[in-house]
């Protein structure tokens, strides 16, 4: 069994905060932070919209490399599209450098339709993207570890194009890529080291949603992938992105759940709890679902986000250190 792995996803509304929390998921043991991909957000029920403050990725966690000495960085997950992928390959090499080998590449296809329209990337369909994406990857990996590279696919053309300094990590950093999609789990089962197997936009109803049997399919295909490309399935990490809702006390825990239930539209509190999106409850809870989900789905690496500092230092307390090495 593979080390069992937690990363703190970072707030990104300011770079005060995200020095913060950076600081406290290396103090407090966490493997690796993240940050995501995104130019702006919508969350219509947290009343968020493109007006909230929303730093830029990469610029963010250059800074937070600079910072820390220990703790990993991803971003989860970079979009492709929305950087030509040889200049993404200086940039992640860079990133290596700085950080001394700690930079893990989450990459991904982007699903988020507003982003793309508004900052001028078209209207490209998922399936594009997700081409493109696979193009990138092929540009990443050849100048992560060549001398030179020339390339001409169906969206990327370079010709000779130079990356030095190398990343520090040899042969390249660890490709994590996120999605659940047929094709985009195709390419992971070839290309990836970790794969964020999680559903990139949530249904609205129940029918549609991303549950417990869906993401055990999901890995099954992934797995059968890995087999026709000549790739043992033990070699890719699960990895999953919960938000976490962990609370001290049995009546607190269940009022959070029943709030967060009703929130996502679903039926009860139970059907919230099996959710894999979703982590909820007393630190003991929390604890046996992480390892029913160990047991079940093989997943060792968990992406989590939670809502405040308090929960981080509770999570970081009562949860994680049931699962150290």
């Amino acid at each position: 069994m593979r080390e069992i792995k937690f990363n703190l996803t970072l707030p990104m509304t300011s770079l005060d905060k995200v020095r913060q929390y950076a600081a406290m998921a290396e103090a407090l043991g966490f493997y690796s932070v993240s940050l995501g991909d995104h130019l702006f957000v919508r969350v219509p029920h947290m009343s968020w919209g493109p007006q909230v403050p929303h730093l830029e990725c990469f610029m963010t966690l250059s800074a937070v490399a600079a910072t820390t000495r220990r703790v990993r960085l991803a971003p989860l997950v970079a979009v492709m599209p929305f950087r030509n992928p040889a200049l993404l390959a200086k940039m992640t090499s860079t990133i290596d450098q700085i950080s001394g080998g700690r930079f893990i590449a989450g990459l991904g296809s982007g699903w988020f339709n507003d982003e793309f329209k508004a900052y001028g990337y078209g209207a490209a369909s998922d399936g594009d993207r997700i081409e493109m994406m696979a193009e990138g990857i092929e540009i990443l990996k050849a100048m992560w570890t060549g001398e030179e590279t020339s390339y001409r696919g169906r969206f990327y053309h370079i010709e000779r194009a130079c990356n030095f300094p190398k990343p520090v990590q040899k042969p390249h950093p660890p490709i994590m890529i996120g999605g659940a999609g047929k094709k985009v789990l195709e390419i992971a089962a070839r290309e990836a080291d970790i794969v964020n197997v999680v559903s990139s936009a949530p249904a609205a109803n129940r029918k549609g949603r991303f549950d417990k049997a869906r993401l055990r399919r999901r890995i099954a295909l992934l797995h059968e992938f890995a087999r026709a490309a000549g790739r043992d399935p033990a070699a890719i990490e699960i990895s999953g992105f919960p938000f976490v809702f962990v609370s001290p006390d049995k009546s607190q825990a269940d009022a959070t759940a029943r709030k967060i239930a009703q929130r996502n539209g679903f039926d009860d509190v139970d059907e919230a709890r099996q959710s894999p999106g979703l982590l909820l409850g007393t630190p003991a809870e929390v604890r046996r679902e992480i390892q029913s989900r160990i047991e079940e789905f093989e997943m060792t690496y968990y992406m989590v986000s939670l809502p405040s500092a308090e929960s981080v230092e509770l999570f970081a307390a009562e949860v994680m250190p049931e699962f150290a090495a």
